[in-house]
């Protein structure tokens, strides 16, 4: 710990401020506690809801600092190479004179302090920072900010607001670069699918089958997280909900594959077993992947497994458990995949100490979940076909979050590893797979930042090695906020009844599915939008390829489609600045117009006003070409589609012997080509279809008898 004598002195400016959104500056406290800060002050009285004075807004926050006190505000470690300073407004009040210290820390470790000048008597004055001077510039793990009186003496009270981190101005360009011949890998299906439940009794409609054969939804889950763990299939009635031959049928008019979920809590194998049977055996729906329970590890989660040996969210009882559902299920339908419920660290999900596991390359006793169930399920016989997360974003505000999809990388990194310590060869063909996946809460899962987060995060996946995505969920139900965090980004407000004071209010609310209540057909959230959008941007088949990005507000992927077309997704995460990118692209001639599928801001709006298209707006982009620049707006999520090359047929003799002509086609590697013939110049006939495997293509083609002229072309098959 550092004194005062060992500090820097500031040097600091009075100026006139407003507490509005600057930029993207991230706020710290702006009336309330914003962006997921919290407070652990430390032997200090603080009141966050201070009414007078006030530097802006309506409240500020009073703190009362006896000696050896601190004002600690927390949040989940934040990369700062997006900001330059620390600003805060302080008041001396009618005593003035305090001194005091400011200070952060990288993961907990206290960096460089630095001290104020004495506090002006009645005066609101800005302090601004450099985060270099704090010792935390462009680090990516600050997690601590004190403003501390490490003093023997008490300080007067004092006030502070509008506390922020400046950001840094956007680069006047944003360099993205794509790499059509580095691929990173072949995209799966079960990426773009979304959960559904037995509790919508709306599930098996025309307006259902119409949404999610709008959105090209791709894979569905059922019968719904921890309904799962309490749902008995030979005893689904609940009046209101919906049927396995419900959700069946939406699953084969949809094409979708799905994932079926056993109930481990408070069924049996023999139970998981007769519904496999029913599904893939006497009804043949083909339901390929099944979970053993859901979330198992949490405590929230109905585990009736009390009977000794066996214990409730054990991991050890769950590995022990797992292999008769596993052998009963496969010998029901020896073709289905039965996944395991994982966490991503060693040591997560820890419920118990009586069963610790070794790992064999560390040499580290562990007690987690994933650990202590591997190895069981090792020893028992037994290996599960993939492994399960279920990723939502911490309520972290919404730049925190939008950045947050890069963790995926890491979640990963770590499943495969521990796949290898405990299991070796045997988990190398463990499939990962992510069955529950959301957006922050507060308003952001119904707000524009949702569906961007949708959009970045299937790009952050699809540079993974998971081969399932399934967002929580279609519908799901409004629920009030009432203190909705007034740095969010969102407008959809509720009357709500609160049913303590008996009153109704216009909340902000909260809602994990993608579409509103079947009493709000119309209402469609903008996850459902940018879910919709990835159907321009990449599907099964696809190869995905190396992008790379110098900015981390303006991020970028790209994929090879089937049909030839090279498409970018770029995904602006600055809700001020339009990003203007210098777009590079190596391995790809592209024609020189392009097709930009969008949603955004303007979208967002006309839903708020009634006034304008909700839906995705598409336009020509003229000027393709191997580098190119294009803007994009604030807050928004853009698919450009690039058409390769039209493609050159080149006659390279007048006639071969035969009354045959050998043509040479010269187009875009991977692309597929229609070549065309005419006698005439106006009618056209289809000769052959052709995938380019090269540059080009050798194809010989016979003169039809009696023909005095022919004509050939050939033209890109999309």
């Amino acid at each position: 710990m550092q004194n005062a004598a060992c500090g820097l002195f500031l040097a600091f400016a009075l100026l006139l401020a407003s507490s509005a959104q600057a930029g993207d500056d991230q706020l710290v406290y702006s009336d309330m506690l914003n962006n997921g800060w919290g407070n652990w002050g430390y032997n200090a009285t603080l009141v966050f809801t201070n009414t007078t004075p006030v530097h802006s807004g309506s409240n500020s926050i009073k703190a009362t600092m006896p000696a050896w006190s601190r004002i600690w505000l927390v949040h989940d470690p934040i990369d700062t190479s997006l900001y330059t300073n620390l600003s805060f407004w302080i008041n001396g009040w009618t005593n003035g004179g305090q001194r005091l210290q400011v200070a952060a820390s990288l993961d907990g470790i206290e960096q460089t302090w630095t001290n104020l000048p004495p506090l002006p008597t009645n005066f609101w004055q800005q302090i601004t920072i450099p985060l270099a001077a704090l010792g935390v510039a462009d680090k990516t793990n600050l997690n601590y900010v004190w403003i501390n009186n490490w003093s023997s003496s008490a300080q007067p009270t004092l006030y502070l607001d509008d506390i922020r981190l400046i950001a840094k101005p956007p680069p006047a360009i944003v360099h993205v670069s794509v790499n059509a011949t580095q691929t990173v890998r072949t995209v799966d299906a079960r990426l773009f699918g979304i959960n559904t439940a037995a509790w919508d009794g709306y599930l098996d409609t025309p307006g259902t089958l119409a949404i999610l054969n709008e959105m090209d939804n791709q894979a569905l889950r059922w019968p719904g997280g921890s309904w799962a763990d309490e749902y008995h299939w030979t005893n689904e009635y609940r009046g209101w909900g919906s049927y396995t031959t419900n959700f069946a049928h939406v699953a084969t008019n949809t094409r979708a594959q799905v994932y079926m979920i056993a109930n481990y809590g408070s069924g049996t194998p023999q139970e998981a077993a007769g519904w496999v049977r029913f599904c893939n055996v006497t009804n043949q729906y083909g339901f390929k992947y099944w979970e053993i329970g859901n979330e198992v590890g949490g405590s929230w989660e109905t585990d009736n497994n009390t009977n000794a040996p066996w214990l409730p969210h054990d991991p050890w009882t769950y590995a022990m458990r797992f292999k008769d559902y596993y052998n009963q299920m496969k010998a029901a339908d020896p073709t289905i995949k039965i996944g395991a419920v994982a966490d991503i660290t060693e040591d997560g999900t820890a419920n118990y100490t009586n069963h610790p596991v070794v790992n064999p390359r560390t040499g580290v006793t562990h007690y987690g979940w994933t650990p202590v169930m591997l190895h069981t399920m090792l020893t028992n016989g037994v290996i599960p076909d993939f492994l399960i997360e279920h990723k939502y974003a911490p309520n972290s505000g919404d730049t925190f979050n939008l950045l947050y999809p890069k963790t995926w990388a890491a979640d990963a990194a770590n499943l495969r590893q521990m796949l290898t310590d405990y299991l070796g060869s045997q988990g190398t063909n463990v499939e990962l797979v992510c069955t529950e996946h959301g957006a922050g809460g507060d308003r952001q899962r119904v707000s524009l930042v949702g569906g961007l987060f949708y959009a970045d995060s299937l790009g952050q996946i699809l540079q993974t090695e998971f081969n399932a995505q399934l967002w929580w969920d279609l519908r799901n139900g409004q629920s009030p906020i009432y203190n909705s965090d007034s740095a969010l980004y969102g407008w959809r407000t509720g009357w709500f009844t609160n049913v303590d004071l008996l009153t109704n209010t216009l909340e902000f609310y909260n809602d994990g599915g993608i579409v509103a209540p079947a009493d709000e057909p119309t209402n469609r959230y903008p996850v459902f939008y940018c879910a919709k959008l990835m159907k321009y941007f990449a599907r099964g088949g696809d190869l995905v390829v190396n992008v790379g990005s110098d900015y981390q507000l303006l991020s970028a992927y790209a994929a090879c489609r089937t049909n030839g077309a090279l498409t970018i997704l770029a995904v602006n995460k600055s809700s001020q600045a339009s990003l203007p990118a210098a777009i590079a692209i190596q391995g790809y001639q592209p024609a020189p117009g392009a097709v930009a599928f969008s949603f955004g801001i303007p979208q967002d709006e006309a839903a708020r006003t009634g006034v304008g298209s909700l839906d995705l707006d598409q336009t020509n982009v003229a000027g393709i070409a191997t580098s190119f620049e294009l803007t994009f707006p604030p807050y928004s999520a853009t698919v450009l589609s690039l058409a390769p090359l039209p493609s050159l047929a080149i006659l390279p003799s007048a006639q071969s012997p035969g009354g045959a002509v050998v043509l040479e086609l010269g187009g875009q590697p991977g692309a597929r080509y229609v070549l065309q013939s005419s006698t005439n110049l106006t009618t056209w006939v289809a000769d052959s279809t052709n995938m380019m495997t090269t540059g080009t293509l050798r194809i010989t083609n016979t003169i039809p008898a009696g023909a005095t002229m022919m004509f050939w072309r050939a033209a890109w098959l999309p």
